[in-house]
């Protein structure tokens, strides 16, 4: 099988990956290709990536894989992402105690609230202009996630420039290591505070919760799990807002049956940007640890595999016109939020996020719309996260 090298193109590919796939699965599931200088098998077919996303031969656990053997040992990895069962169903299952839907739920009138918030500064703008991702698209599940979490206000700023590094590096060689040292250092001084004197957020709460044997989150164990959701809990909500907005302004057909129905579409409109253009590209490593097949492709033992979500989502032997924005669309299928164990635990509050932000900035804008004079995108570098840099809008 040839070797396909997706950064031959980067340019062209960062700002429409979806031709490039459409040509990779014309000619079948799972290709070998050159991603980020490393050779990896890329699934980009919808059943295969279902398969590849939940088969037990395919390791998360990167500690253990030869591609990432010179990288120190954080304690930012010590999180369910990058773990295996049975380890990750015992994380899995101590969080879940905490991070319930009835905690979710409860965050939606503060989510409003933030939203309103944000939305009135946008307003009060002379010019009535404004970039939403900075407006809005960042400031709102940050503040959420923090809140969440029990991170101070004056530390936000931090964890943006440092979660920003940690998924989209301006460096093509990767992130730079001192951004996973300070952010670690950082989160063992917050539990620590939380330890001492807890508060009703979600991190202190992780800090008590122990299961019916007494087991309970160790210190790492801790700071893994407030890595992640600090990181995932906020910058995949940014580019569903993102591109969520950029898929209604293209399409003013879908834009103004959601308009006129909000009740009635909203949910399902999310469900389709999510689909059509989703926030997350490819999800992160796995690593075989046996000899196996997926799309009738052989993938050899120690071989990295990465997932192409948003390959999977255009894929027109599960979906129909993959390529068409339709808020009407059947939402059920999609692998936005991943499949099978790691399915994302947060994905009740990026919805919930998603949708009450979208709603609100269209009725509070009927006439939303790019601005005139607007540069070409500035596209997210890398193929973990799919969005924009900056989205000017005036209203």
């Amino acid at each position: 099988m040839p070797l396909v090298d997706l950064g031959a193109h980067a340019e062209e590919f960062n700002a429409d990956p979806y031709p490039f796939y459409a040509a990779l699965r014309s000619a079948g599931p799972v290709h070998r290709v050159m991603l980020g200088g490393d050779r990896s098998w890329l699934v980009v077919g919808h059943e295969e990536a279902r398969q590849a996303l939940n088969h037990p031969a395919l390791s998360k656990n990167w500690l253990g894989a030869e591609l990432f053997g010179n990288n120190p040992a954080s304690a930012a990895a010590s999180n369910m992402l990058e773990a295996d069962p049975p380890h990750h169903t015992r994380l899995r299952r101590l969080v879940a105690r905490e991070f319930t839907p009835r905690r979710i739920e409860a965050l939606r009138p503060r989510v409003q609230e933030v939203t309103d918030g944000l939305l009135d500064a946008m307003e009060a703008a002379a010019d009535r202009r404004a970039d939403l991702i900075a407006a809005l698209a960042v400031p709102l599940p940050m503040t959420v996630i923090c809140e969440l979490l029990g991170v101070p206000d004056l530390d936000r700023e931090r964890f943006r420039y440092w979660s920003g590094e940690i998924v989209a590096p301006v460096d093509p060689a990767g992130t730079d290591g001192r951004v996973l040292e300070h952010m670690t250092a950082y989160l063992f001084e917050l539990v620590e505070a939380k330890a001492k004197i807890p508060g009703e957020d979600l991190l202190s709460a992780l800090i008590r919760t122990r299961d019916e044997d007494g087991d309970q989150l160790s210190p790492e164990e801790l700071i893994g799990m407030a890595f992640l959701l600090l990181v995932a809990g906020h910058e995949t909500t940014v580019n569903l807002i993102g591109n969520g907005i950029r898929a209604l302004l293209a399409h003013p057909g879908q834009l103004a049956a959601l308009r006129a129905d909000p009740d009635g579409l909203i949910d399902g409109a999310v469900e389709e940007m999510l689909r059509y253009d989703g926030p997350v590209q490819h999800a992160t490593y796995r690593f075989a640890r046996a000899d196996l097949e997926i799309g009738g492709t052989r993938v050899e033992a120690g071989s990295s595999v990465v997932v192409a979500l948003a390959a999977a989502d255009r894929d027109p032997s599960r979906f129909a016109e993959p390529d068409v924005f339709d808020i009407r669309r059947p939402a059920q299928g999609h692998l936005a939020f991943g499949h099978g164990i790691h399915f994302c635990l947060g994905a009740p509050l990026a919805r919930m996020e998603g949708r009450i932000a979208i709603r609100s900035l269209l009725e509070r804008f009927p006439d939303l719309s790019p601005t005139p004079d607007t540069a070409p995108p500035d596209w997210l570098p890398g193929t973990l996260m799919r969005g924009v840099t900056r989205l000017p809008l005036r209203w």
